[in-house]
């Protein structure tokens, strides 16, 4: 079984910085979790894809999801470090 981590909707370095309340969170597999933080920055994560529903529709994230799902649980997971350029 896949090991699960707690993954803040809205960057906790982005919320002090903001000064604003804890976001939501949601539990999410550590493979995807690295992902998320190597492909986007935290200003994108707070401002753009701060749901479950927005991560999942980005097309980066829709590539990794598709191939990780066909991964045999054991397996050591690696992540792809190129993050999209600023809008």
């Amino acid at each position: 079984m896949k090991r699960l981590t707690i993954h803040h909707l809205i960057p906790q370095q982005y919320i002090k910085r903001k000064k604003l309340a804890i976001g939501p969170t949601a539990n999410i597999c550590s493979a995807c979790h690295k992902q998320i933080h190597a492909l986007f920055d935290n200003k994108r994560l707070a401002e753009e894809l701060n749901t479950l529903e927005q991560l999942k529709n980005e097309p980066q994230m829709q590539k990794f999801l598709a191939w990780v799902s066909k991964q045999t649980p054991s397996k050591q997971v690696k992540v792809n470090r190129r993050r999209n350029s600023p809008l």
